[in-house]
């Protein structure tokens, strides 16, 4: 029984469903070891051994779940800012939608983990959600998902619905193109040689009308091209020029390490920010500051400034 053949599409899962990379590591971890347990008690005829393991997994999950709060991005709490100069107080306090690092996972995964998509669906009951990941995502039948979840066939297809109905605003996962594609890695490359350049009128040529920007764990964020604008005015006058920019991705999204310069010695990480690029230009930068997000991706903390070039 080859349990850590299902690992990464575990992972995937388990990160929709609880909205932190780290948590989930843990409870695939758990759920392989709960599978290594019982592997006596398995019985092939009854399911598959992915369907197994995927009712392990949610279980586990849901018993994660209970009593906690969603995790959320700073959008969806309150309205936007329209003060470049607001204090950028962090709120520890809340349990922030963390990134995926996509060379965790294949290639074909990464559409149904967009950064707006996992929100969206953190807003869902606990149940629900697991419900619609696997009947919408993972495509297993309703009877298979009534058997996970210990239910019926009907209430499967009740809490479908309820879960479709609840996501109608989030849009079309597929109109966000891979970060591979061409024309996403021109628009990125882009807005890399503005921002190293401290270019706030080459940033806000890139960005759609409506652009958002947002930087848990600070719950202030901003919509618009022009407050954009004004926000990275404020960041390059009061930290500097200068910065590099170490280009990856993350939830199927372009992703940006930005290391900001210091007054001696080496650049400082300082943010991740995972772009979304629809129609050629940035429609959202989400710039996630938690050092826990920075070791899920194995980011140096430093760079020598005179080395260190964006990958091409």
């Amino acid at each position: 029984m080859d349990f850590e053949l299902h690992r990464g599409e575990l992972l995937a899962y388990c990160y929709r469903m609880l909205g932190s990379f780290h948590e989930a590591e843990d409870v695939v971890q758990e759920t392989m070891l709960r599978a290594w347990r019982a592997r006596d008690r398995y019985d092939p005829a009854r399911a598959s051994q992915r369907t197994w393991l995927y009712r392990i997994a949610t279980n586990a999950c849901l018993t994660a779940l209970e009593g906690r709060a969603r995790r959320p991005l700073p959008s969806g709490l309150g309205a936007p800012s329209d003060d470049p100069e607001a204090p950028l107080t962090p709120s520890m306090d809340i349990p922030w939608l963390q990134p995926f690092p996509d060379d965790r996972i294949e290639v074909e995964t990464r559409i149904d983990l967009r950064l707006a998509l996992v929100a969206a669906t953190q807003v869902l009951p606990a149940r629900q959600r697991a419900v619609l990941l696997l009947r919408e995502v993972l495509e297993f039948s309703a009877a298979e998902v009534a058997a996970q979840l210990g239910t019926t066939v009907a209430a499967v297809n009740s809490a479908l619905q309820r879960a479709r109905a609840a996501l109608t605003e989030v849009g079309d996962a597929g109109e966000v193109a891979e970060p591979d594609d061409p024309r996403v890695r021109a628009v990125v490359q882009e807005y890399v040689r503005a921002f190293e350049a401290a270019d706030v009128p080459g940033l806000v040529r890139l960005l759609a009308d409506q652009a958002v920007l947002e930087m848990p764990p600070v719950p202030l964020w901003y919509r618009g091209s022009r407050d954009y604008g004004r926000f990275m005015d404020r960041v390059f006058r009061t930290r500097g020029a200068g910065w590099r920019l170490r280009r990856l991705s993350a939830n199927g999204q372009p992703a940006l390490a930005a290391y900001a310069p210091q007054p001696a010695g080496p650049h400082r990480l300082h943010t991740l920010q995972v772009l979304t690029v629809v129609g050629g230009r940035v429609t959202h930068n989400v710039v996630f500051a938690d050092p826990r997000v920075f070791d899920a991706f194995d980011l140096p903390p430093t760079i020598p400034a005179e080395e260190f070039r964006p990958a091409r």
